[in-house]
């Protein structure tokens, strides 16, 4: 059985939500871009959030991590943030894997 779109990109946010929480590495990654990545993943919340409400996944993730990409300039909220939405993202995508194959 092949993986939603939906759930992949779960995944992909997750991980890049995870990276960016990491405290020096993933701040010097944010300033260094002049805060785009924060935009780029924006833009990779909402299209994930499309194709969650296109396949019946779970959306609290991706409304989590857009709410995140929108406040976390603030320097340790932003860390906070991005560690509790890459936590959400990685659990929604292993549980809509999980019922996905069953």
């Amino acid at each position: 059985m092949r993986m939603k779109i939906s759930v992949a990109l779960l995944w992909i946010t997750g991980l890049a939500e995870a990276f960016l929480a990491i405290p020096i590495i993933g701040g010097s990654v944010v300033v260094s871009t002049g805060y785009g990545v924060l935009g780029v993943m924006f833009v990779l919340h909402a299209i994930t959030l499309f194709f969650c409400f296109r396949e019946y996944s779970p959306k609290a993730g991706s409304i989590l991590g857009i709410i995140t990409s929108l406040i976390s300039w603030i320097p340790i909220l932003g860390w906070a943030m991005h560690l509790l939405s890459a936590i959400v993202l990685l659990i929604s995508a292993a549980v809509s894997n999980r019922t996905a194959r069953i």
